[in-house]
C-alpha cells in the first residue's frame, strides 16, 4: 500500500517542479532593458465596433499593441469574468523590463489586481506605476489561446488587438483603462488579443 502512495507523491512533486520551472519568476535574466518602447494605443476611426464573444458583447475602444516582459500571470476559473478573460498578465516595459530593477520589487496578483512592493526603490515610484500594468486577456481565437497557455513570467511577448469594454449576462459591465497613468481600481486593461507571439 505504501508504494502507490509514494509514487503519487513523487509524481505530484515532479509536476510541481515542472510548473515552477515553466511558470517561474524569470528573474535569472541578465540586467538590461528588454523592451525599449511603451505600448502603442490609437483611437478607432469610425463607429465603435461591437464584437460578440459567447454571452458577452465587447465594444472596441482603441487599437492596442505592445511588447512587454511578463512580470507575473494569474489564471482564473471561478470569478464572473473567467469565461471571457481566463488569464491576467502583469507586464512591464522600459525600466520595468530590466532585471536589475525587478530584483528589488516583489510582484503578485490576486482578485484581478496586480500588487507590487519594495523595501528600496530602484527607480521612482511613478515610473514603476506607469511602466507596468495588469491586463485582463481575452483570447480572440484558438491560436492566441494556445500560445497564452505557454506564457510565463520572465518572457518577452508581443500582443496586438483592441482595448474593449464588455457587457455580459445579468447586467455585468467591465470597463477597460485607456491610459497607462492610472492606478488602483479600474486601472487594468481589458485586452481583446488578436495576435500573441513569444519573443
Amino acid at each position: 500500500m505504501r508504494r502507490p502512495v509514494l509514487l503519487v507523491l513523487v509524481v505530484l512533486a515532479l509536476w510541481g517542479l515542472l510548473h515552477w520551472i515553466t511558470r517561474g519568476t524569470g528573474q535569472t535574466t541578465p540586467p538590461g532593458v528588454l523592451v525599449t518602447d511603451a505600448p502603442r494605443q490609437d483611437p478607432i476611426s469610425g463607429p465603435l465596433q461591437r464584437i460578440r464573444v459567447g454571452k458577452f458583447i465587447l465594444t472596441a475602444r482603441a487599437t492596442y499593441r505592445m511588447r512587454a516582459r511578463v512580470l507575473s500571470r494569474e489564471d482564473y476559473s471561478l470569478d464572473a469574468g473567467a469565461v471571457l478573460a481566463p488569464v491576467d498578465l502583469a507586464v512591464g516595459w522600459q525600466r520595468m523590463s530590466d532585471s536589475a530593477v525587478l530584483k528589488h520589487i516583489r510582484i503578485r496578483q490576486h482578485g484581478r489586481f496586480y500588487f507590487w512592493s519594495t523595501a528600496k526603490y530602484p527607480i521612482p515610484r511613478r515610473q514603476i506605476e506607469t511602466e507596468s500594468a495588469n491586463m485582463h486577456i481575452i483570447p480572440a481565437n484558438e491560436e492566441v489561446r494556445r500560445t497564452l497557455d505557454k506564457v510565463h513570467a520572465g518572457q518577452v511577448i508581443g500582443l496586438s488587438g483592441e482595448l474593449v469594454d464588455a457587457n455580459g449576462p445579468g447586467g455585468m459591465t467591465w470597463r477597460t483603462s485607456l491610459t497607462r497613468n492610472d492606478t488602483g481600481g479600474g486601472a487594468c486593461e481589458l485586452f481583446y488579443v488578436q495576435s500573441l507571439t513569444l519573443q
